[in-house]
């Protein structure tokens, strides 16, 4: 034995017998002082003779004797600022694997105590300080001994292990850092550690070995924590593989080297989460090649053998929520449904049949949902997918049905519900984008070498008697025209207001009813005195009016008798309507009637001509009566506003043949306006209200806050348009941040309606802080909302803004 080596041998025994025996504070801190010394530097490159014996040698049995002696008393012998420095020192700067080990198996082999409590807390801080990583680096670098097989065996169950050593041993007691789901994910940065340095040294031109690396990804793959090592690992490893061949020699060997009967976990957790084939293809490299396994697992076992039903079932529960309906973009649900019908189409009967409970109760729940919804584009999505649903889960008459209009949207989606063949997804991209016109040629040239055919064979004789009977078709004979043909009436027209109120509150005559209603509104414009006398009346009969006989445009019909009482006698019939807006005993259908008619009216009176009717519905009757869903594209009604206001605010010295200068008439609306607007905005949170509009009727809501807007914006530079604007903007306020859609479209409908209506200077005046507000809420809009249509809607609000922006800016400074 060397001299060094002796020495140091001598000293670690007398320091043993000092720690076990001495009960001298100073004593016993000397002797871990003269021990501490062996250990050196913590990244000294070279150590020491002495520092190889002690850590080679003497290491592992000091940190045992360590353990034994640990109890209270004992380390009230240490000094309490030296504590750490003199006792955790040794475990945190010796070699990790020996330290791990020890504490490993001290926490193990003794019951609740302080011995225990300390180890834990030493084992806490080695993990947190990354000492797990140094370990595994070090096993790494000493790949080529031949008497480190049983330690790395040893090694591999005690790390992939430690969760369950730690539960079982610790029970309540255990520490939330050894918990699953913080340990692993702690353990994959460990491991992209290792192989952060392993990058190096092969930079530097060494070698290194990445088998302990793999065996240990393997054993905590196949242990079923997969995702949370690999959700730290492949993340980065795309990023480094993007354009450094190293890091991609790297990757192939991490998963080359994984041992066969554990292949199959990795692999698939690399699948699942690589972001494409080509990330994978970097990731995995030619393992197909190279690994029967992964080539089976690959080619094999998950197109013929597997099917993730996990995911068909995920996507019903996410199309099922409606949380999640709320909140999320269009697009995004169109995607969604798009990958159910997909994967539906790819499951066989047997396995429909074995999942159909599943399968029935996420439709169920998703179709509520989803007719539920205010927008009618989500409506038909929804009926769509449980359409095609239903199809794979039932057979015959039990089906499910909907009446919707089909269009491009819809029809893709059914066609994705019927299975593609191999050879359709093996298509190039080319043959995909052009295979309509592929077909009609390929039709097309069919048809060709068919009448060349038809042109080779001998021409057959036609039999006289054939040629006779085709000259008595009467085919050739000219249908008659009917279309100057009228319909016999049995009914006269009424041609009196009374009798018009008469037929349509005592007749159940289907043809006297569908009559009076056909002259209705040109009698009550016509007779506007008479009409006047029965007004109310009159608007109270048809409202109240049902198509009981299914007469055609019958809704039609009746609102234009509406719109006509309510022009010829403004305030009474306004009145009337605004107040049983609210009043009980009404229908949803009736409400909306109601809402209809005061924004027609208001469309008639705030035009120019007074005889001019409704038959051209302006843009926002149209956003009214057909919902902000329904507009292809929004944001070209809102182009048009604001280029007609730019336009009729823009002088020009030449614009082709001039004009004469439209001529100057009172606007009806003006003196009326009050009595449409204030009484539909002060009562809808009375308690005498019926239902609550916030919480119950989201549609109810929107449509209430459309109309508002819609009457704004017919109100323009009226004298009580800023009080009018005001009013609305502290009515949408509260419901600017709401869960449905359509109300939040109706926001942002009545935030542009009042920009355009009222003056800039009135704003400016009157809500310079409202505006201020309005801007920010605006931009959050623009960015965070879910709905396409309300960022495009904020963004044009924004637009609006800007003539403002400098006199803001002032405000704000």
């Amino acid at each position: 034995m060397e001299p060094e080596n002796l020495e140091v041998r001598c000293l670690v025994k007398q320091a043993i017998i000092t720690l076990s025996s001495s009960r001298d504070s100073a004593e016993i801190t000397r002797s871990l002082r003269s021990m501490k010394q062996y250990l050196g530097e913590p990244e000294s490159p070279a150590p020491s003779p002495k520092s190889e014996e002690f850590v080679n040698t003497h290491y592992s049995h000091f940190l045992r004797v360590l353990t034994s002696n640990l109890s209270a008393d004992w380390l009230l012998l240490l000094p309490i600022d030296q504590e750490k420095e003199l006792f955790d020192y040794f475990f945190l700067n010796g070699p990790p694997h020996q330290a791990y080990l020890v504490l490993l198996d001290t926490i193990t082999a003794t019951s609740p105590s302080l011995r225990q409590e300390r180890c834990v807390q030493i084992l806490e801080q080695f993990l947190r300080e990354g000492r797990m990583a140094l370990l595994i680096w070090e096993v790494c670098l000493k790949h080529s001994s031949p008497h480190t097989a049983s330690l790395r065996e040893t090694l591999l169950n005690k790390i992939s292990a430690l969760p369950d050593h730690m539960a079982n041993k610790l029970e309540k007691n255990n520490r939330a850092i050894f918990y699953p789901k913080d340990y692993y994910p702690l353990l994959g940065q460990d491991m992209l550690s290792v192989l952060e340095r392993t990058c190096e040294r092969l930079k530097g031109g060494m070698d290194c070995s990445l088998s302990f690396v793999s065996q240990l990804l393997g054993k905590v793959c196949v242990q079923g924590h997969t995702d949370a090592v690999l959700q730290m690992l492949v993340p980065r490893l795309t990023v480094l593989t993007q354009s450094d061949c190293i890091w991609q020699r790297i990757c192939w060997r991490l998963v080359e080297n994984v041992p066969e009967r554990w292949m199959e976990n990795v692999v698939s957790g690399l699948v699942r989460l690589a972001a494409g084939p080509e990330v994978l293809s970097r990731l995995l490299g030619s393992i197909v090649l190279k690994n029967k396994k992964a080539e089976f697992v690959l080619t094999h076992k998950f197109l013929l053998l597997q099917y993730q039903h996990k995911v068909l079932k995920k996507l019903l529960e996410t199309w099922g929520n409606s949380s999640a309906l709320r909140h999320t973009p269009i697009e995004q649900q169109l995607y969604i449904s798009k990958a159910i019908v997909i994967s539906l189409a790819q499951l066989t009967n047997s396995q429909v049949q074995e999942h159909k409970a599943e399968l029935l109760s996420g439709m169920m729940t998703g179709m509520e949902c989803h007719l539920d919804s205010n927008l009618t584009r989500v409506r038909q999505l929804g009926m769509v997918v449980a359409e095609c649903l239903s199809a794979r889960l039932n057979s015959g008459d039990h089906r499910l049905k909907f009446q919707y209009v089909e269009d491009d949207e819809s029809r893709e989606l059914q066609s994705l519900s019927t299975p593609r063949p191999l050879s359709s997804w093996e298509a190039p991209p080319q043959q995909h984008r052009d295979g309509g016109s592929q077909i009609e040629s390929r039709q097309n040239a069919a048809e060709g070498r068919q009448k060349m055919a038809e042109s080779r064979q001998p021409v057959q004789r036609v039999p006289d008697t054939e040629s006779e009977s085709e000259l008595d078709s009467d085919d050739e004979l000219i249908p008659y025209d009917l279309s100057i043909d009228t319909e016999l009436q049995r009914s006269r027209a009424p041609v009196y207001i009374n009798d018009c109120v008469e037929v349509l509150m005592t007749s159940a005559d289907p043809e006297r009813i569908e009559i009076t209603l056909k002259v209705v509104e040109n009698l009550v414009r016509k007779n506007p005195t008479a009409s006047r006398e029965v007004s109310v009346q009159f608007a109270k009969i048809l409202l109240h009016l049902e198509d009981k006989f299914n007469i055609t445009g019958f809704v039609g019909l009746r609102q234009r008798g509406l719109v006509a009482i309510t022009v010829t006698d403004i305030i009474p019939v306004t009145q009337y309507l605004t107040s049983e807006f609210y009043a009980v005993n009404y229908s949803l259908s009736q409400r909306l009637d109601i809402l209809d008619v005061l924004a027609l009216a208001a469309q008639e009176l705030s035009q120019p001509d007074s005889s001019q009717k409704t038959a051209n519905e302006s843009p926002f009757i149209e956003l009214l009566r057909k919902g902000a869903s329904d507009l292809h594209d929004p944001s070209q009604q809102w182009k048009k506003i604001i280029k007609e206001r730019i336009e009729n605010k823009t002088r020009r010295f030449a614009k082709g043949t001039s004009r004469p200068e439209p001529k100057a008439v009172p606007n009806r609306l003006s003196s009326v306006a009050g009595h449409f607007f204030f009484p539909l905005i002060k009562n809808y949170d009375r308690p005498q209200t019926p239902f609550d509009f916030l919480a119950e009727q989201p549609l109810m809501m929107g449509r209430l806050i459309h109309t508002l807007a819609i009457l704004m914006y017919f109100s323009v530079n009226i004298p009580i348009a800023i009080h009018m604007g005001k009013a609305l903007l502290d009515f949408i306020w509260a419901v600017r941040y709401h869960r449905d859609t359509y109300v939040r479209q109706g926001t942002l409908f009545a935030v542009s309606s009042v920009l355009l209506s009222v003056p800039s200077h009135l704003l400016l005046t009157e809500v310079p802080d409202e505006l201020l507000e309005l801007r920010f809420w605006l931009a959050d809009v623009a960015e965070n909302d879910p709905d396409e249509v309300c960022r495009g809607s904020a963004l044009q609000s924004l637009l609006l803004l800007e003539n403002f922006k400098k006199k803001l800016g002032d405000i704000k400074e």
